[in-house]
């Protein structure tokens, strides 16, 4: 199962949705993988550190789309289920 978790600015209380529902899925799965989308360095620190597994970044104007479709099918292989925290403008 995939989620996603965005808003239309910074502020909007994103991170706090994400990480009470990461902490839900790994109560109930050990194969819960993180995404986020922009630069930040601290969000998937939180991320990682509740999954036990590395948040990755799909962030196709730091990375590239096809990194972004690459990074997405390589991670989710071995998950029950991925959260990808977004920003503005990530679909």
């Amino acid at each position: 199962m995939a989620l996603m978790i965005a808003a239309e600015r910074s502020g909007a209380g994103k991170t706090t949705v994400t990480l009470a529902l990461l902490s839900f899925l790994a109560q109930h799965s050990d194969r819960v993988q993180s995404f986020k989308v922009g630069p930040d360095y601290i969000d998937p620190l939180f991320h990682t550190a509740i999954t036990g597994r590395a948040c990755r970044n799909l962030d196709p104007v730091l990375t590239s789309p096809t990194y972004v479709q690459q990074c997405w099918a390589r991670h989710c292989q071995s998950a029950d289920y991925a959260l990808v925290e977004g920003v503005m403008g990530v679909i």
